[in-house]
């Protein structure tokens, strides 16, 4: 199956060596969301649930570009630089997303790219 590399101006242009998403068949693998504005690639202001929040409408973003929906991904990784975050990431994703949800794993870390606090990546199926 050929892949097909997704990228939109609504979410945050990649800052790497990376694709913002890989679509391989009905499967689309996104990459990690941090909490950036995609018009300025700054860092949301405000607490930690404004920047969880970013990151979930940035992530949107990329499924709509891939034809899809937050409701389509069925697993998704945090990762959190302070696990105490993870209470408000349960909080914040009950706004996002419905019953089933998805599988996840949260994960601590030392440090995220440009100093955020939380990051999320995902895995996506369309047509299931």
């Amino acid at each position: 199956m050929a892949k097909e590399i997704i990228a939109t101006d609504q979410a945050p242009g990649a800052i790497g060596a990376y694709s913002q998403a890989v679509k391989v068949g009905d499967t689309v693998y996104l990459s990690g969301q941090i909490p950036l504005v995609p018009a300025t690639m700054e860092v949301v202001d405000g607490d930690i649930e404004a920047k969880i929040r970013q990151v979930f409408d940035n992530l949107s973003a990329v499924c709509t570009a891939s034809g899809g929906s937050l409701a389509d991904i069925v697993k998704l990784s945090v990762f959190l630089t302070d696990l105490n975050d993870f209470a408000k990431v349960n909080e914040v994703m009950a706004d996002y997303f419905a019953e089933p949800y998805p599988a996840r794993a949260a994960i601590g870390v030392a440090q995220l790219p440009k100093g955020v606090p939380v990051e999320v990546e995902g895995v996506m199926v369309l047509n299931a």
